[in-house]
């Protein structure tokens, strides 16, 4: 027996889009800027702002109650710079051969994780002395200069500030657990930061900030707040900790390109990893992995059409997802929500990562290119 092919409908013209809110942006941002306290709240929005847009995530957030921006590169910052943005930004991952003066010229603070980085920005003499977080390891074995390497740090440092080469803006760690509420590896970071800024400090610096907590730390631990968080996740309406209601920022969605009738022992996809049991309809989506869509998730995720879930059949292709229609084809053209917030009972980002194997960061941070991003 054939597969059967229903009747198109007119051809669709959308393809898929991405929908971003920036009103939920703006109030996962008041939030934050509430639970910060007295510490000034940094608008992370390194990765085209968690997949959102940089500049659009930028300027809500500055808006909404942040004063500082971060970003990893200085090309992220640049970026920032060139749409007209003024505030604070502080680039913190950046390789040794850091153009120093491009980092002055745009007022971009920088991170400094180990000697070699201070060595770079001292032997390049800038014009104007370049604003540096001194950012040491307080429990990541990542980023960040080693313990053993503070005092020398510290003692570099003073000597190229008095040489006007920089200013020592700020210390700055991370945590590794902070997702993890009472997690005593947060305890031990907070005690390294606090140390080093002390040592720091022996050393004739005078940092104005001292900053450590990032999403999950602002939401948990009031202790760790210090004089600045750094925000990122949150903002999208990502809470590593599950211990706070963000709202969600984003709605991916696809036109229904083909819909077709497919009998029992029908293979479905490259490699037939899926074959149907009982007949059934099957919808085709223009979205794949390419786009973002895990290939983890295949034959487990679903997807909301025409008010009810529908499970992904075979595998995510490159470019197409099957889903299952049952006994209740819709016409092509119909659209189909990938994820959004979950008001309607549709797939969210968080059951997409869980569906995947995943976090949600990587879902967010991986939506491609291709989509039609559409901003509310």
């Amino acid at each position: 027996m054939s597969a059967l092919a229903i009747p198109p409908a007119p051809a669709p013209t959308s393809r898929p889009r991405l929908e971003i809110d920036p009103s939920a942006v703006a109030a996962n941002t008041r939030l934050f800027a509430r639970r910060a306290g007295d510490a000034a709240l940094m608008a992370v929005v390194k990765a085209d702002g968690f997949g959102h847009g940089i500049v659009e995530m930028a300027r809500v957030a500055l808006a909404n109650g942040a004063r500082w921006l971060g970003v990893t590169s200085l090309a992220e910052a640049l970026r920032l710079r060139e749409s007209g943005i003024g505030a604070p930004i502080l680039s913190w991952l950046n390789p040794v051969d850091l153009d120093v003066h491009a980092a002055v010229r745009y007022r971009v603070d920088v991170g400094i994780p180990s000697l070699q980085h201070l060595a770079r920005v001292t032997s390049q003499r800038p014009a104007r002395p370049l604003r540096i977080h001194l950012h040491l390891d307080t429990g990541m074995a990542r980023d960040g200069a080693a313990p053993a390497d503070w005092a020398e740090l510290f003692d570099r440092a003073r000597r190229a500030e008095l040489e006007g080469h920089v200013e020592v803006v700020a210390v700055m760690g991370h945590l590794p657990c902070a997702d993890q509420p009472g997690h005593p590896s947060t305890r031990t970071g907070l005690r390294a930061l606090l140390a080093g800024v002390a040592l720091a400090e022996s050393a004739g610096l005078r940092p104005t900030l001292r900053h450590l907590a990032a999403t999950a730390a602002t939401l948990t631990d009031d202790s760790t707040h210090l004089d600045l968080v750094r925000v990122g996740a949150g903002l999208v309406g990502i809470d590593p900790s599950g211990t706070a209601r963000l709202a969600q920022a984003i709605r991916l969605s696809a036109p229904v390109v083909q819909v077709r009738a497919l009998p029992a022992g029908t293979g479905i996809g490259y490699g037939h990893a899926d074959v149907t049991d009982t007949p059934t309809n099957v919808g085709l989506l223009p979205v794949g992995y390419a786009d973002g869509l895990p290939r983890t998730a295949s034959g487990v995720a679903e997807v909301w059409v025409d008010g009810r879930r529908c499970r992904v059949r075979g595998r995510i292709s490159m470019d197409q997802t099957v889903v299952d229609l049952g006994g209740a084809p819709v016409p092509p053209g119909t659209t189909a929500v990938v994820f959004g917030p979950g008001h309607d009972a549709e797939p969210t980002i968080d059951d997409w990562a869980r569906w995947s194997g995943t976090l949600p960061h990587e879902i967010v941070t991986g939506l491609g290119t291709r989509l039609e991003r559409q901003y509310l």
